[in-house]
Protein backbone atom coordinates (compact mmCIF):
# COMPACT_ATOMS: atom_id res chain seq x y z
CA UNK A 1 0.00 0.00 0.00
CA UNK A 2 1.88 3.07 -1.12
CA UNK A 3 0.92 6.38 0.78
CA UNK A 4 3.52 8.53 -0.40
CA UNK A 5 2.99 11.79 -1.82
CA UNK A 6 2.75 12.69 -5.14
CA UNK A 7 5.58 15.24 -4.49
CA UNK A 8 8.01 12.46 -3.50
CA UNK A 9 7.09 9.98 -6.25
CA UNK A 10 7.81 12.42 -8.66
CA UNK A 11 11.31 12.86 -7.36
CA UNK A 12 14.19 10.47 -8.48
CA UNK A 13 16.84 9.29 -5.59
CA UNK A 14 20.29 10.57 -5.86
CA UNK A 15 22.31 8.65 -8.85
CA UNK A 16 25.87 9.86 -6.86
CA UNK A 17 24.75 8.60 -3.73
CA UNK A 18 23.41 5.68 -5.24
CA UNK A 19 26.63 4.88 -6.86
CA UNK A 20 28.31 5.82 -4.17
CA UNK A 21 26.36 3.15 -1.73
CA UNK A 22 27.07 0.67 -4.65
CA UNK A 23 31.00 0.99 -3.69
CA UNK A 24 30.56 0.96 -0.23
CA UNK A 25 28.98 -2.47 -0.40
CA UNK A 26 31.41 -4.13 -2.72
CA UNK A 27 34.15 -2.61 -0.22
CA UNK A 28 32.29 -4.12 2.96
CA UNK A 29 32.73 -7.56 0.57
CA UNK A 30 36.60 -7.48 0.53
CA UNK A 31 36.97 -5.69 -2.69
CA UNK A 32 39.34 -2.87 -3.41
CA UNK A 33 37.24 -0.57 -5.00
CA UNK A 34 38.63 3.34 -6.04
CA UNK A 35 35.77 5.46 -5.90
CA UNK A 36 35.68 8.32 -8.35
CA UNK A 37 32.23 8.96 -7.80
CA UNK A 38 31.63 11.53 -4.80
CA UNK A 39 32.51 15.02 -5.16
CA UNK A 40 34.31 15.49 -2.01
CA UNK A 41 37.75 16.55 -1.22
CA UNK A 42 39.78 13.85 0.06
CA UNK A 43 41.87 16.41 2.53
CA UNK A 44 41.12 17.15 6.29
CA UNK A 45 39.74 20.11 7.44
CA UNK A 46 42.50 22.69 8.29
CA UNK A 47 43.53 22.77 11.84
CA UNK A 48 42.71 26.51 12.59
CA UNK A 49 39.13 25.67 11.98
CA UNK A 50 38.48 22.72 13.68
CA UNK A 51 40.79 24.73 16.71
CA UNK A 52 37.66 27.49 16.23
CA UNK A 53 34.82 24.19 16.63
CA UNK A 54 36.75 22.97 19.50
CA UNK A 55 36.85 26.92 21.03
CA UNK A 56 32.89 27.32 20.29
CA UNK A 57 32.28 23.94 22.03
CA UNK A 58 33.93 25.12 25.31
CA UNK A 59 32.81 28.86 25.04
CA UNK A 60 29.27 27.18 24.69
CA UNK A 61 28.03 27.95 21.75
CA UNK A 62 25.54 25.32 22.11
CA UNK A 63 21.93 27.05 21.21
CA UNK A 64 19.89 27.82 19.03
CA UNK A 65 21.45 30.64 16.63
CA UNK A 66 19.32 33.33 14.77
CA UNK A 67 17.50 31.37 11.85
CA UNK A 68 19.97 33.23 8.88
CA UNK A 69 23.22 32.21 11.23
CA UNK A 70 25.01 34.43 13.63
CA UNK A 71 26.08 37.61 12.78
CA UNK A 72 29.87 37.34 12.89
CA UNK A 73 29.23 34.69 10.10
CA UNK A 74 27.40 36.68 8.20
CA UNK A 75 29.70 39.60 8.51
CA UNK A 76 32.64 37.44 7.67
CA UNK A 77 30.59 36.61 4.42
CA UNK A 78 29.70 40.08 3.38
CA UNK A 79 33.41 40.83 4.27
CA UNK A 80 34.52 37.61 1.49
CA UNK A 81 32.05 38.64 -0.99
CA UNK A 82 33.65 42.77 -0.77
CA UNK A 83 37.32 41.06 -1.14
CA UNK A 84 36.98 38.16 -3.08
CA UNK A 85 34.49 38.78 -5.89
CA UNK A 86 34.23 43.02 -5.50
CA UNK A 87 30.45 42.71 -4.73
CA UNK A 88 29.02 44.83 -2.14
CA UNK A 89 26.41 43.12 0.36
CA UNK A 90 25.12 43.94 3.83
CA UNK A 91 24.68 41.27 6.56
CA UNK A 92 20.64 41.17 6.22
CA UNK A 93 21.26 40.05 2.43
CA UNK A 94 23.03 37.00 3.94
CA UNK A 95 21.24 33.70 4.64
CA UNK A 96 23.13 30.73 6.18
CA UNK A 97 21.74 26.87 5.75
CA UNK A 98 22.37 23.43 6.38
CA UNK A 99 24.90 23.38 3.10
CA UNK A 100 24.83 25.28 -0.33
CA UNK A 101 22.15 22.03 -1.06
CA UNK A 102 19.70 23.79 0.97
CA UNK A 103 20.46 27.32 0.18
CA UNK A 104 19.79 26.24 -3.54
CA UNK A 105 17.11 24.49 -2.54
CA UNK A 106 15.68 27.16 -0.39
CA UNK A 107 16.14 29.85 -3.42
CA UNK A 108 13.83 27.39 -5.70
CA UNK A 109 11.02 27.00 -3.04
CA UNK A 110 10.81 30.69 -2.62
CA UNK A 111 10.13 31.57 -6.13
CA UNK A 112 8.98 28.67 -8.45
CA UNK A 113 5.11 28.47 -8.10
CA UNK A 114 3.22 25.71 -9.96
CA UNK A 115 3.82 25.31 -13.59
CA UNK A 116 6.42 28.16 -13.48
CA UNK A 117 9.32 27.10 -15.71
CA UNK A 118 13.47 27.29 -14.34
CA UNK A 119 16.08 26.88 -17.19
CA UNK A 120 18.48 24.70 -16.22
CA UNK A 121 21.40 24.11 -18.49
CA UNK A 122 23.00 20.68 -19.18
CA UNK A 123 24.76 18.61 -18.22
CA UNK A 124 23.76 19.42 -14.37
CA UNK A 125 24.13 19.05 -11.15
CA UNK A 126 21.57 15.76 -10.53
CA UNK A 127 19.72 17.31 -7.55
CA UNK A 128 18.46 20.81 -9.61
CA UNK A 129 16.08 19.41 -11.76
CA UNK A 130 14.29 17.36 -8.99
CA UNK A 131 14.41 20.39 -6.96
CA UNK A 132 12.18 22.41 -8.95
CA UNK A 133 9.68 19.45 -9.32
CA UNK A 134 9.61 19.68 -5.74
CA UNK A 135 8.56 23.18 -5.79
CA UNK A 136 5.69 21.54 -8.50
CA UNK A 137 8.06 24.12 -11.10
CA UNK A 138 8.96 22.40 -14.65
CA UNK A 139 12.32 22.03 -15.49
CA UNK A 140 13.61 23.29 -18.93
CA UNK A 141 16.79 21.83 -19.79
CA UNK A 142 19.13 23.47 -22.22
CA UNK A 143 22.19 21.20 -23.60
CA UNK A 144 25.55 22.13 -24.11
CA UNK A 145 27.84 19.23 -25.87
CA UNK A 146 31.44 18.47 -25.03
CA UNK A 147 31.88 20.45 -28.71
CA UNK A 148 30.88 23.49 -26.72
CA UNK A 149 32.63 22.82 -23.60
CA UNK A 150 29.71 22.14 -22.22
CA UNK A 151 28.55 25.77 -21.57
CA UNK A 152 25.06 27.19 -22.71
CA UNK A 153 25.32 30.45 -25.41
CA UNK A 154 23.38 33.04 -25.32
CA UNK A 155 21.19 31.90 -27.82
CA UNK A 156 20.23 28.89 -26.24
CA UNK A 157 19.59 30.56 -23.80
CA UNK A 158 17.48 33.51 -25.36
CA UNK A 159 15.56 30.45 -27.33
CA UNK A 160 14.96 28.22 -23.81
CA UNK A 161 12.88 32.02 -22.26
CA UNK A 162 8.80 32.16 -22.30
CA UNK A 163 6.49 34.41 -20.27
CA UNK A 164 6.54 31.05 -17.78
CA UNK A 165 10.00 31.66 -17.13
CA UNK A 166 10.96 32.41 -13.14
CA UNK A 167 15.09 31.76 -12.91
CA UNK A 168 17.48 30.39 -14.78
CA UNK A 169 20.37 27.73 -12.56
CA UNK A 170 23.65 29.01 -13.15
CA UNK A 171 26.44 26.57 -11.59
CA UNK A 172 30.25 27.91 -12.62
CA UNK A 173 32.90 25.77 -11.69
CA UNK A 174 30.16 22.92 -13.31
CA UNK A 175 29.75 20.06 -11.22
CA UNK A 176 29.91 17.73 -13.40
CA UNK A 177 31.74 18.83 -16.13
CA UNK A 178 34.20 21.21 -14.73
CA UNK A 179 33.55 23.77 -17.27
CA UNK A 180 33.86 27.88 -15.97
CA UNK A 181 32.68 30.54 -17.60
CA UNK A 182 34.22 33.75 -18.38
CA UNK A 183 33.09 37.26 -17.84
CA UNK A 184 33.03 37.70 -21.31
CA UNK A 185 30.75 34.66 -21.94
CA UNK A 186 28.91 35.59 -18.08
CA UNK A 187 27.97 39.31 -20.02
CA UNK A 188 26.43 37.45 -23.37
CA UNK A 189 24.18 36.08 -20.94
CA UNK A 190 23.60 38.81 -18.81
CA UNK A 191 22.70 40.94 -21.67
CA UNK A 192 19.94 38.08 -22.79
CA UNK A 193 18.79 38.70 -19.27
CA UNK A 194 18.64 42.01 -19.26
CA UNK A 195 15.49 41.95 -21.65
CA UNK A 196 13.62 39.19 -19.17
CA UNK A 197 14.02 41.14 -15.60
CA UNK A 198 11.06 38.71 -13.79
CA UNK A 199 13.90 36.08 -14.32
CA UNK A 200 16.27 35.54 -11.31
CA UNK A 201 19.42 34.04 -11.42
CA UNK A 202 20.79 31.05 -8.87
CA UNK A 203 24.29 30.87 -9.26
CA UNK A 204 25.94 28.32 -7.58
CA UNK A 205 29.31 28.92 -6.76
CA UNK A 206 30.21 26.13 -4.22
CA UNK A 207 33.58 25.70 -6.99
CA UNK A 208 35.28 28.81 -7.15
CA UNK A 209 38.01 28.26 -5.56
CA UNK A 210 38.59 25.01 -7.05
CA UNK A 211 39.18 26.96 -10.65
CA UNK A 212 42.19 26.53 -13.24
CA UNK A 213 41.93 29.75 -15.17
CA UNK A 214 42.73 32.54 -12.36
CA UNK A 215 40.09 34.68 -10.90
CA UNK A 216 36.67 33.24 -10.60
CA UNK A 217 33.78 35.01 -12.36
CA UNK A 218 30.45 35.86 -10.88
CA UNK A 219 27.25 37.09 -12.94
CA UNK A 220 26.04 39.26 -9.85
CA UNK A 221 29.37 41.90 -10.73
CA UNK A 222 26.92 43.11 -13.80
CA UNK A 223 24.90 46.13 -12.44
CA UNK A 224 21.43 45.14 -14.02
CA UNK A 225 22.06 41.51 -12.57
CA UNK A 226 22.96 42.31 -9.06
CA UNK A 227 19.32 42.58 -7.65
CA UNK A 228 17.73 39.98 -9.73
CA UNK A 229 21.14 37.16 -8.58
CA UNK A 230 21.32 34.61 -5.76
CA UNK A 231 24.44 33.63 -4.82
CA UNK A 232 24.55 30.36 -3.55
CA UNK A 233 28.22 29.37 -2.27
CA UNK A 234 29.79 27.53 1.31
CA UNK A 235 32.64 26.03 2.56
CA UNK A 236 32.67 22.47 1.82
CA UNK A 237 34.39 22.39 -1.41
CA UNK A 238 37.14 25.40 -1.09
CA UNK A 239 37.74 25.02 2.81
CA UNK A 240 36.98 20.02 2.71
CA UNK A 241 34.48 21.08 5.29
CA UNK A 242 31.44 18.86 3.47
CA UNK A 243 30.44 17.44 6.74
CA UNK A 244 30.18 20.79 8.52
CA UNK A 245 27.50 21.44 6.67
CA UNK A 246 27.48 25.41 5.90
CA UNK A 247 26.01 26.61 2.87
CA UNK A 248 24.88 30.63 2.07
CA UNK A 249 23.25 32.63 0.00
CA UNK A 250 23.83 36.29 -0.54
CA UNK A 251 21.03 38.17 -2.81
CA UNK A 252 18.38 41.30 -2.57
CA UNK A 253 16.56 41.49 0.40
CA UNK A 254 13.20 40.35 -0.07
CA UNK A 255 14.67 37.11 -1.14
CA UNK A 256 16.49 36.72 1.86
CA UNK A 257 14.02 37.43 4.25
CA UNK A 258 11.89 35.07 2.11
CA UNK A 259 14.21 32.11 2.50
CA UNK A 260 14.61 32.70 6.50
CA UNK A 261 10.93 32.58 6.83
CA UNK A 262 11.13 29.12 5.10
CA UNK A 263 13.63 27.92 6.72
CA UNK A 264 12.62 28.70 10.25
CA UNK A 265 10.01 26.66 9.70
CA UNK A 266 11.58 23.61 8.80
CA UNK A 267 15.38 22.99 9.82
CA UNK A 268 16.30 26.92 11.69
CA UNK A 269 19.53 27.98 11.86
CA UNK A 270 22.51 25.81 10.85
CA UNK A 271 24.25 24.09 13.41
CA UNK A 272 26.36 26.74 16.08
CA UNK A 273 29.59 24.92 16.34
CA UNK A 274 30.02 24.77 12.88
CA UNK A 275 28.66 27.93 12.06
CA UNK A 276 31.92 29.42 14.37
CA UNK A 277 34.12 27.09 12.48
CA UNK A 278 32.56 28.41 9.14
CA UNK A 279 33.47 32.06 10.38
CA UNK A 280 37.55 30.75 10.84
CA UNK A 281 37.18 29.66 7.36
CA UNK A 282 36.99 32.90 6.04
CA UNK A 283 38.64 35.17 8.29
CA UNK A 284 41.68 33.26 9.08
CA UNK A 285 44.60 31.80 6.58
CA UNK A 286 43.63 31.28 2.82
CA UNK A 287 47.01 29.05 2.35
CA UNK A 288 45.70 25.59 2.86
CA UNK A 289 42.80 26.89 0.09
CA UNK A 290 45.64 27.35 -2.44
CA UNK A 291 47.46 24.31 -1.78
CA UNK A 292 44.38 22.21 -2.33
CA UNK A 293 43.73 23.94 -5.42
CA UNK A 294 47.30 23.56 -6.39
CA UNK A 295 46.49 19.76 -5.74
CA UNK A 296 43.62 19.58 -7.44
CA UNK A 297 45.16 21.27 -10.41
CA UNK A 298 48.10 18.53 -10.80
CA UNK A 299 45.53 15.76 -10.66
CA UNK A 300 43.42 17.48 -12.91
CA UNK A 301 46.10 17.38 -15.78
CA UNK A 302 47.31 14.06 -14.43
CA UNK A 303 43.60 12.43 -14.95
CA UNK A 304 43.40 14.56 -18.38
CA UNK A 305 46.64 13.41 -19.61
CA UNK A 306 45.61 9.41 -18.41
CA UNK A 307 41.98 9.61 -20.43
CA UNK A 308 43.08 10.89 -23.40
CA UNK A 309 45.28 7.49 -23.96
CA UNK A 310 41.95 5.90 -23.49
CA UNK A 311 40.63 4.55 -26.91
CA UNK A 312 36.63 5.33 -27.61
CA UNK A 313 36.85 8.20 -24.74
CA UNK A 314 36.46 11.80 -25.94
CA UNK A 315 37.83 13.91 -23.77
CA UNK A 316 37.94 17.85 -22.88
CA UNK A 317 39.55 19.90 -20.36
CA UNK A 318 37.95 20.98 -17.24
CA UNK A 319 38.79 24.36 -16.01
CA UNK A 320 37.22 24.23 -12.40
CA UNK A 321 35.86 21.86 -10.02
CA UNK A 322 37.47 18.16 -9.66
CA UNK A 323 35.18 15.98 -12.19
CA UNK A 324 36.15 14.71 -15.49
CA UNK A 325 33.12 13.91 -18.01
CA UNK A 326 34.61 12.05 -20.75
CA UNK A 327 31.86 11.19 -23.80
CA UNK A 328 31.83 7.44 -23.79
CA UNK A 329 28.74 6.78 -26.32
CA UNK A 330 31.79 4.64 -28.79
CA UNK A 331 31.07 1.67 -25.98
CA UNK A 332 26.86 2.09 -26.27
CA UNK A 333 26.18 -1.30 -27.84
CA UNK A 334 29.15 -3.41 -27.08
CA UNK A 335 29.60 -6.82 -25.36
CA UNK A 336 31.92 -8.58 -22.98
CA UNK A 337 30.15 -12.13 -22.92
CA UNK A 338 26.60 -12.34 -21.66
CA UNK A 339 26.55 -8.24 -20.85
CA UNK A 340 25.96 -5.50 -23.24
CA UNK A 341 26.25 -1.93 -22.60
CA UNK A 342 22.99 -0.22 -23.54
CA UNK A 343 24.13 4.04 -21.79
CA UNK A 344 26.66 5.66 -19.81
CA UNK A 345 24.99 3.84 -16.52
CA UNK A 346 25.14 0.49 -17.60
CA UNK A 347 29.01 1.55 -18.46
CA UNK A 348 29.38 2.67 -15.05
CA UNK A 349 28.15 -0.70 -13.45
CA UNK A 350 30.20 -2.77 -15.99
CA UNK A 351 33.15 -0.75 -14.46
CA UNK A 352 32.49 -0.68 -10.77
CA UNK A 353 31.51 -4.84 -11.25
CA UNK A 354 34.42 -5.71 -13.93
CA UNK A 355 37.38 -2.56 -13.18
CA UNK A 356 35.87 -2.04 -9.44
CA UNK A 357 36.40 1.47 -10.19
CA UNK A 358 33.04 3.39 -9.19
CA UNK A 359 31.98 6.16 -12.04
CA UNK A 360 28.62 7.90 -12.50
CA UNK A 361 26.35 7.57 -15.40
CA UNK A 362 26.11 10.83 -17.27
CA UNK A 363 22.33 10.10 -17.71
CA UNK A 364 21.37 11.98 -14.12
CA UNK A 365 23.37 14.68 -15.20
CA UNK A 366 20.99 14.98 -18.04
CA UNK A 367 24.57 13.84 -20.23
CA UNK A 368 24.12 10.35 -20.99
CA UNK A 369 26.43 10.42 -23.82
CA UNK A 370 28.99 11.02 -20.70
CA UNK A 371 30.28 9.71 -17.69
CA UNK A 372 31.51 11.67 -14.55
CA UNK A 373 34.95 10.69 -12.65
CA UNK A 374 35.96 12.87 -9.86
CA UNK A 375 39.30 13.35 -9.34
CA UNK A 376 39.65 14.23 -5.31
CA UNK A 377 41.67 11.37 -4.80
CA UNK A 378 45.45 10.54 -4.80
CA UNK A 379 47.43 10.79 -8.13
CA UNK A 380 47.97 6.97 -7.12
CA UNK A 381 44.19 6.04 -7.28
CA UNK A 382 43.91 8.30 -10.75
CA UNK A 383 46.87 6.28 -12.15
CA UNK A 384 45.39 3.20 -11.11
CA UNK A 385 41.69 3.32 -11.59
CA UNK A 386 42.76 4.69 -15.58
CA UNK A 387 44.20 1.87 -16.26
CA UNK A 388 41.99 -0.44 -14.93
CA UNK A 389 38.83 1.42 -16.48
CA UNK A 390 41.43 1.16 -20.22
CA UNK A 391 41.74 -2.70 -19.14
CA UNK A 392 38.09 -3.48 -18.45
CA UNK A 393 37.06 -1.30 -21.81
CA UNK A 394 39.08 -3.00 -23.96
CA UNK A 395 37.25 -6.05 -23.35
CA UNK A 396 34.40 -4.78 -24.97
CA UNK A 397 33.81 -5.79 -28.63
Amino acid sequence: MNQLSDRLNSLASSATLAMSQKSNELKAQGVDVINLSVGEPDFNTPDHIKEAAKKAIDDNFSRYSPVPGYPALRNAIVEKLKKENGLEYTAAQISCANGAKQSVCNAILVLVNPGEEVIVPAPYWVSYPEMVKLAEGTPVIVSAGIEQDFKITPEQLEAAITPKTKALILCSPSNPTGSVYTKEELAGLAAVLAKYPQVVVIADEIYEHINYIGKHESIAQFPEMKERTVIVNGVSKAYAMTGWRIGFIAGPEWLVKACNKLQGQYTSGPCSVSQKAAEAAYTGTQEPVKEMQKAFQRRRDLIVKLAKEVPGFEVNVPQGAFYLFPKCDSFFGKSCGERTIKDSDDLALYLLEEAHVACVGGASFGAPDCIRMSYATSDENIEKSICRIKEALAKLK
